[in-house]
Formats: structure tokens, C-alpha cells, sequence
């Protein structure tokens, strides 16, 4: 195993291993994101500040448990709230539907049916609000690029858990604006 940490941190802004993410979101990914940026700064930054204002009026910080704790999650809010900030300056909100609307983009609502006739509903949306449970399909995912530029019927092989499997794309659709 010489010469290979798995477990060091790499900064991905100076990793050049690491894949640049689409600066593509929906309108309701981009409200989501700011709301919870806006939470972050307006509710939940204030609470940890007076708490950390209380705790260390207790005394010695140095054996605060209180002060140590709330210290730490008022730094971790402040770094994600910079996060949002920055994350949110550079995306491009997709909001109308493509030239196209027969073919699959960014936004799409995408139906698939697999060889035993089960359907699945798939939407492609950026990478800051994917989330499978939901149906919600990173654009940056390899499942997601074999959708793109496909119409109506047509036939693609992705990837499942069982190794690649046959759908047939049944519904395209985009959301209302």
C-alpha cells in the first residue's frame, strides 16, 4: 500500500482528479437552495452566536463542553452559508423549456418503462439537487447522460444494480413555467 492514502482530504478547487460540476439548477432547486441559505443566516446563525455568547460567559472555555459544541456548528453554518454564497453566484437557473421538447435536456421529466412493463419517473436537474429518492437525477450522472438528446420511444441501455438493463423512454415532459 505504499504511496496510496485513501483516507487524505483533497481540496477538490486543487485536485485536478476532481470533475467539475454543471453550474446548471431548476427554478424550485435554485428557492430551495436559497431559502436554505437564507434560513442559515437569518435563523439558525444568530441562535449558535447567542449561544456561544452564553456559554462563554460561563467561564473557562477551555473545559466548555457547551461552548466547545456550539462553537463548532456556529463555524460549520458559517462555511456552508459561504458555501451557498459561492455555489450560488455561479448557477445559471434553466428556466423554459428547450428548443426541443420532444428530446431530453436539462429539466426533463423523463418516463421509462423497463422489459417487465415497470415504469419510473426520472427528472434530470443539476448536481446541488439531486436526490433519488425523489426521482431528482444529477445531469452529471452517467445514467443522466445516456438519457440526453434521446426522443420518445427510443430505446437505451443504463446501468442498474444487476449490471445494464433495456428501457424504453415513454414520456417526455418539461415543467410549467
Amino acid at each position: 500500500m505504499k504511496g496510496r492514502n485513501m483516507s487524505r482530504w483533497r481540496d477538490p478547487a486543487k485536485d485536478p482528479r476532481a470533475e467539475e460540476k454543471t453550474a446548471l439548477i431548476t427554478p424550485e432547486g435554485y428557492a430551495r437552495m436559497q431559502s436554505t441559505r437564507d434560513f442559515l443566516w437569518r435563523v439558525r446563525h444568530p441562535e449558535l452566536a447567542q449561544k456561544v455568547r452564553e456559554a462563554a460567559a460561563n467561564g473557562d472555555r477551555s473545559e466548555n463542553a457547551d461552548y466547545t459544541y456550539n462553537k463548532r456548528e456556529l463555524n460549520r453554518t458559517l462555511a456552508r452559508i459561504r458555501f451557498l454564497d459561492q455555489r450560488l453566484e455561479v448557477l445559471k437557473v434553466v428556466d423554459r423549456p428547450p428548443a426541443d421538447p420532444q428530446r431530453v435536456y436539462f429539466g426533463a421529466w423523463v418516463t421509462l418503462e423497463d422489459e417487465a412493463g415497470e415504469e419510473s419517473c426520472w427528472r434530470l436537474v443539476g448536481p446541488d439537487e439531486a436526490d433519488a429518492g425523489q426521482g431528482l437525477l444529477s445531469i452529471d450522472a452517467p445514467r443522466a447522460r445516456l438519457l440526453l438528446g434521446r426522443r420518445l420511444d427510443d430505446e437505451v441501455l443504463l446501468p442498474t444494480p444487476e449490471g445494464e438493463a433495456a428501457f424504453v423512454i415513454t414520456d417526455i415532459r418539461y415543467a410549467e413555467i
